[in-house]
């Protein structure tokens, strides 16, 4: 194994797996730590966690054992991959986790770049933009979970790290890898900029030999080609069978993709409180799914405003976790009732869907869109996953996913 990624949630995980994959590394994505030895024998390792949300205390602890377990595993390399939107709380856990394997990896100048210029996040003087918008701007300082009211990476890594955090402008990174190693502090952490592949590629190349890295799914690109991968088109066997959506962010984007999937296919909508006070349950849900022609959705993508009321009333943990675990008891539940092709909207959604799965390791396939692969449940019955960022995806994103896993090119 040459490079052993910790992803901070799920969907995460799935992304920068597709682009390690597509740049030519044999890659293979656990969920949760193993206990042992994978099935596969991977050149690229990603561990999906769950510990995004996490208290700092859990987080920090899942993490160092999935570097021991990835570097047991024989990786040279280690990438600790959060959101392209850097989500976090004031407490972490971005800052706890970056201590402590810094501190397992004897690492320092660690390069942290979330930049995926593909899908519009770039870094520009210390800053995240979100296309043409600061961070704080762009929709997510309304995230229920990991509101995100300022722009200035250096100043939000800095509230969660007694580490010094330093800063690669453009103008340094425009200059080449060496500038940028030269560039590089001594200790702690540097926010590098980036607004392009060209820079990712630079940036990449500038990590070769650095036992630990930190970003988004971008900052991949340019490290397999540091161990002599070339890019591919990952692998697809089609999967044939029942479909369903199911979608728990409240992104702008899925938001949209869930007020036109409502045009051409039945949809339920779900709330924690119906769920509480026992006006749906997971059969009624399994059997309303099972019971339409067309790919159904269950949703529970509801504005901002919304999910504040709600949460105001029942506690944010508690809709999360009543949310959360619908949907993975639903997603269980469809499986064994011999639904095959499951499309999941949101982080924390997919990962309490692949959790009530049992899905411990995924083969990465080709891309559904920027930062989303399908992915195959390795195992003896194919179940075809798309695993789906909040803010990821066209406006037809979940027909178009759904297609594509039974080998239709739309």
């Amino acid at each position: 194994m040459k490079i052993g990624v910790i992803a901070d949630d799920f969907t995460g995980a799935s992304d920068i797996a597709l682009t390690l994959a597509e740049a030519g590394m044999a890659t293979v994505q656990y969920n949760g730590i193993p206990k042992g030895a994978g099935v596969m024998s991977p050149e690229a390792a990603v561990v999906a966690l769950k510990s995004r949300t996490a208290p700092v205390a859990e987080a920090v602890a899942q993490s160092v054992v999935a570097c021991d377990w990835l570097r047991a595993q024989g990786a040279e390399q280690i990438v600790f991959k959060v959101c392209s939107t850097f989500d976090s709380t004031a407490e972490g856990n971005i800052g706890p986790v970056l201590d402590a394997l810094s501190a397992r990896l004897q690492a320092e100048g660690v390069i942290v770049c979330p930049a995926f210029p593909e899908n519009g996040r770039s870094v520009y003087q210390g800053h995240l933009f979100v296309g043409d918008r600061l961070l704080n701007e762009s929709g997510m300082q309304d995230h229920p979970l990991t509101p995100m009211r300022d722009a200035d990476l250096r100043r939000i890594l800095a509230e969660q790290t007694t580490r010094p955090v330093g800063h690669v402008p453009m103008t340094v990174v425009a200059a080449g890898e060496k500038a940028i190693q030269d560039a590089l502090p001594i200790r702690g952490y540097a926010i590098v900029d980036s607004i392009s592949d060209h820079d990712l590629l630079s940036i990449g190349r500038a990590a070769r030999g650095a036992a630990l890295v930190c970003g988004g799914s971008g900052i991949a690109l340019g490290l397999p080609e540091n161990f002599g991968a070339s890019a591919i088109t990952p692998p697809w066997e089609p999967v044939s069978g029942p479909g369903v959506v199911l979608s728990g962010s409240c992104s702008r984007a899925t938001r949209r993709q869930v007020a036109l999937y409502l045009e051409a296919a039945p949809a339920r909508e779900i709330s924690a409180e119906d769920l509480l006070e026992g006006r749906t349950s997971v059969e009624q849900l399994c059997d309303w799914v099972l019971s339409q022609a067309l790919p159904p959705m269950v949703f529970s993508s509801a504005d901002p405003q919304s999910i504040a009321e709600v949460q105001e009333r029942l506690g944010r943990e508690r809709t999360a976790q009543v949310l959360e675990g619908t949907f993975a008891e639903l997603a269980a539940m469809l499986r064994q009732e011999g639904v095959r092709r499951i499309v999941v909207a949101g982080g924390e959604t997919s990962g309490a869907v692949v959790q009530g799965l049992g899905a411990t390791e995924l083969e990465i396939g080709p891309r559904l869109a920027p930062g989303v692969p399908m992915v195959r449940m390795v195992g003896a019955e194919p179940v075809a996953l798309a695993l789906k960022s909040g803010n990821f995806g066209a406006p037809t994103f979940f027909a178009t996913a759904l297609a594509r896993m039974e080998g239709h090119h739309v």
